[in-house]
């Protein structure tokens, strides 16, 4: 009789040498023998969806290495297991912190910003990011003193703001003392506004003088913005100076940015730059696993395929999958892989070029209100629901910045665009009918 544990560690640590790393992780963790019969090896596996795949993809190099440790088994079976295995698999893992958050709580929180649902434990590593994730890792060990600040860029929808906010809900769990903060370089711009046209510029220094950790998003927007650079040079001082950790993503290399000053160049290039380039095969098929887990959805191995063997960034894998649980949902019922294909092909058509005017009357026609109604002052129900899901689509299709959106509409504060975007985001999570309604007037833009 030979030694199961054993015999599963040496199949695991040679299939890892065969497989990228976003693959092992994904399909072989938390996998181990339960028992040997008449030559039937069963093999616990996590749930549903990571049996068919490793039924379907790795049963003949799982049955071939199990062989050549143990002449005598015939085949596999793998079976569901809810408890996770006692065993440890011994394998070279990543350092990977995990935070325990709500998952059905994806709601923003107002304190920090951060979305709990952006953890370690959610975050895909493969090839096309680990460098990025090493250097957070290091981050998270010695705040304000290893890569400080620490530069992350790469196109976007590659999982930048995830893997940021991720760190600060870590450390938001492991040292509850410290303040963290979240925010965009346009958000911080904007405050920058309201605080100078307020006269509370007071305010507004010492509100951000008093984190131990700021996290700034999307840092390209800062170009061309000579007072709102002036202002974050002083304070990457202050925080720097008094070892705080700083982090920063942009779309591109801080020397790419245009219009920059150079000593804020200089300073936020001072520490670690790093970058996030396209996912690979693999790390797009973990990532699509990982999302259909968290929304217990189930969809075939082809589906997987099929979704994974496009380029398409992380956002846009995400974007399909979300497409394709809608449909199931409303058609209650699983859609086959040519549905699937008629959808994605549909949806992933270019838009045309649209005018703010047009969109603002595509809009105000589909719930039959006067075009003219939505740039009035008025708080009728029936053109402020149209109102909000015009700023809404204009933001989120669009990507118009909120100053421009309040100004197409009749001039209205920025502060108000940004109120109406997020109660329509709110409202999306739980209104059916809603989701519908902008799934149409998607459908008429296109």
């Amino acid at each position: 009789m030979f030694d199961t544990k054993q015999l599963w560690e040496t199949v695991l640590e040679n299939i890892e040498t065969d497989v990228s790393q976003a693959t092992f992780s994904t399909w072989f963790k938390d996998t181990v023998i339960v028992r040997i019969e008449d030559g039937v090896v069963f093999l616990s596996v996590p749930n549903q969806f990571v049996k068919e795949w490793l039924a379907n993809k790795y049963h003949k190099a799982i049955l071939k290495k199990l062989r050549e440790g143990a002449e005598q088994v015939r085949n596999v079976e793998y079976v569901v297991s809810k408890e996770p295995p006692k065993q440890e698999i011994a394998s070279k893992k990543v350092n990977n912190p995990t935070t325990e958050m709500p998952l059905a709580d994806f709601y923003v929180n107002k304190e920090d910003n951060l979305n709990p649902r952006y953890t370690f434990d959610s975050f895909v590593v493969g090839s096309f990011n680990d460098l990025a994730f090493a250097s957070t890792q290091a981050v998270i060990k010695k705040p304000g003193i290893a890569y400080n600040p620490l530069f992350i860029y790469g196109n976007t929808g590659y999982g930048k703001t995830h893997l940021i906010q991720a760190v600060g809900n870590y450390i938001k769990s492991v040292s509850p003392s410290m303040k963290v903060y979240y925010i965009t370089s346009e958000n911080y711009y904007l405050g920058l506004v309201n605080a100078m046209q307020e006269n509370k510029i007071p305010l507004f220094k010492e509100k951000y003088r008093k984190y131990d950790f700021l996290i700034m998003d999307d840092v390209q927007f800062l170009s061309n913005k000579e007072k709102t650079q002036d202002e974050l040079f002083h304070l990457f001082n202050t925080l720097y100076d008094n070892n705080k950790q700083i982090i920063f993503s942009s779309d591109k290399h801080i020397n790419q940015i245009p219009n920059l000053e150079d000593r804020i160049r200089t300073r936020f290039g001072a520490g670690m730059i790093v970058d996030i380039q396209a996912p690979d095969y693999d790390a797009r098929v973990a990532i699509i696993q990982k999302k259909c887990l968290s929304q217990n959805n189930s969809v075939s191995p082809e589906i997987v395929e099929y979704l994974a063997s496009s380029d398409n960034s992380i956002r846009e894998l995400e974007g399909a999958l979300n497409t394709i649980t809608y449909h199931m949902q409303l058609k209650n019922r699983i859609i086959s892989l040519t549905e699937i294909k008629n959808i994605i092909r549909e949806t992933s058509k270019p838009k045309r070029s649209f005018s703010v005017k047009e969109i603002i009357k595509t809009i105000a026609d589909f719930y039959d209100v006067p075009e003219n109604s939505i740039y009035e002052k008025t708080r009728r129900k029936e053109v402020v629901k149209p109102r909000q899901i015009i700023m809404y689509i204009l933001r989120e299709d669009f990507k118009v910045s909120y100053p421009t959106i309040g100004e197409k509409l009749g001039g209205r504060d920025h502060t108000t665009v940004i109120h109406s975007c997020e109660k329509i985001k709110r409202e999306l999570k739980t209104d059916t009918t809603l989701i519908e309604e902008i799934d149409y007037i998607r459908t008429m833009l296109n």
